[in-house]
């Protein structure tokens, strides 16, 4: 008798990829503002986790702009992890992520890139009333010509528990119906300003209509009272995207395009004097949000100054940076300073500083990455792997999860083993093993500028080029 195969099949538009802080669920904080040792992603770092949840608090109360914080600490010390962690306790507080070197990179000013990244860290939420009609379909009726040609026309039976009333149906109606699967027995909401139809589910007194339902069926109450109610309705936007559709030609599709270009500054006033006038109207509300600069020792003295004006603005949002550097130079300059930041601008932040993880932590990071990757491993292999983070580092221990445990489906093992540890860590190198092999072989590399120890191997190419100058000379 032949075998079957079968072969598992993947959705690819379900696959979800792990990201580096994918694991990062919140700052896990309890209620009275004390970390807990090991909770939604985070490990470790409590008095950062702390500071970081007293910023949030902050942020939340909407009241006090344009305050920067600065993250400092070594590489592979959890301060992007934190940021993340900080965006994920916000929710729909507006959060901006940006390299410092994204700045030098775009096609447009230094400061217009940053004035763009600041203002869509700004929200607005915009309030409006607007008529609706909800209630439950009874029976839609769709006349046709008997030709097929010219426009249709119908009726809509809608109720509630208190009410029932006839609606005459246009063609616009008879697309948005039938485009939305409308049929009776369906809740759904229309509105009266621009004739959109929102499906909410199907009634509970429809819900024996049909033997079998698909799970995704949403069944939901008949509505109360009259058909017809006004309803506040909040759209939050923000104060980039109101900048480009009102200085566009194309409009909100500029959005969509990419490429917003430079926004001229009068632009900017009209649109924060309008704003102004909603929020002292009643009719908007400003939401300081988050802005999350990466590496901010990549900016530059004329970014710097920027910064320290942008930050005064009674609008700007809350700026965490995040520097992994010491004393080190100023960009552009020869002054050196800590973190590569100017010191009058270094004044102006609050500073968060991260410390390196102990034995403990770091087995525990290994521990929730894995499980995060869906990787089954031995207690032998985490110690192992664990006592590898230690003597190299730990974003390498974590590249070795994934590598290791294909390593293992090799060998058509359930976990992975000590021994696949071991294999992969001799197919990679880390930071020191890479600098030991370069400093053997750096006759052997293009480029030198390192003058070899004994000249019996010859002078590299770089260094070959320029003894010739010299002895032209």
């Amino acid at each position: 008798m032949e075998s079957i195969i079968t072969t598992k099949s993947t959705d690819i538009g379900k696959l979800e990829r792990t990201g580096a802080h994918s694991h990062i669920r919140g700052l896990g904080l309890d209620d009275k503002m004390e970390c807990r040792p090991s909770s939604q992603g985070m490990v470790g770092q409590v008095k950062a986790r702390k500071a970081a949840g007293v910023i949030v608090k902050v942020i939340k109360q909407g009241k006090i702009s344009g305050r920067a914080v600065l993250m400092a600490g070594g590489p592979g010390t959890g301060k992007t992890a934190i940021a993340m962690a900080m965006s994920q306790e916000l929710g729909d507080v507006p959060f901006t992520s940006i390299a410092a070197s994204e700045v030098f990179s775009l096609e447009m000013s230094k400061t217009e890139a940053l004035a763009q990244a600041f203002r869509r860290s700004i929200g607005v939420r915009i309030k409006e009333e607007t008529e609706i009609i909800e209630g439950e379909v009874v029976e839609i009726q769709i006349d046709r010509s008997v030709t097929g040609v010219g426009p249709k026309s119908g009726k809509l039976t809608l109720k509630t528990t208190d009410m029932e009333t006839i609606y005459e149906l246009g063609q616009k109606m008879i697309d948005s119906l039938t485009k939305e699967k409308v049929m009776a027995g369906d809740v759904i909401q229309i509105d009266k300003a621009t004739g959109r139809i929102t499906r909410l589910g199907r009634s509970f007194t429809r819900a024996r209509d049909f033997d079998a339902t698909g799970p995704e069926v949403k069944f939901v109450q008949c509505p109360e009272g009259e058909l017809q109610t006004r309803k506040e309705a909040v759209h939050t936007v923000s104060m980039h995207e109101i900048d480009v559709i009102n200085s566009r030609q194309q409009g909100f599709l500029a959005l969509f395009s990419g490429d917003t270009g430079e926004i001229k500054p009068e632009v900017r006033e009209q649109i924060n004097q309008k704003v102004s006038e909603w929020c002292e109207e009643g009719k908007a509300e400003i939401v300081p949000g988050v802005l999350f600069i990466d590496e901010i020792h990549m900016l530059d003295m004329e970014c710097f100054s920027y910064l320290n004006r942008a930050l005064e603005d009674s609008m700007a949002p809350i700026v965490i940076m995040a520097s992994n550097r010491g004393m080190s130079r100023i960009r552009g300059t020869n002054y050196q300073s800590p973190h590569g930041i100017p010191i009058d601008f270094l004044d102006r932040l609050l500073i968060i500083s991260t410390q390196p993880y102990n034995e403990t932590e770091v087995r525990e990071i290994l521990k929730i990455r894995s499980d995060e990757e869906e990787v089954d491993m031995t207690e032998d292999a985490l110690s192992v792997l664990t006592k590898v983070a230690m003597e190299t580092s730990l974003r390498y221990a974590i590249h070795l999860i994934s590598t290791s445990h294909l390593v293992a489906q090799k060998r058509q093992a359930a976990k992975v083993d000590v021994a696949d540890i071991k294999r992969v860590y001799s197919l990679f190198l880390d930071e020191a093993r890479s600098v030991q092999y370069l400093k053997e072989y750096q006759d052997e590399y293009l480029y030198n500028e390192i003058a070899p120890n004994d000249g019996s191997h010859g002078a590299s190419t770089a260094s070959g080029a320029e003894k010739m100058v010299v002895d032209q000379e």
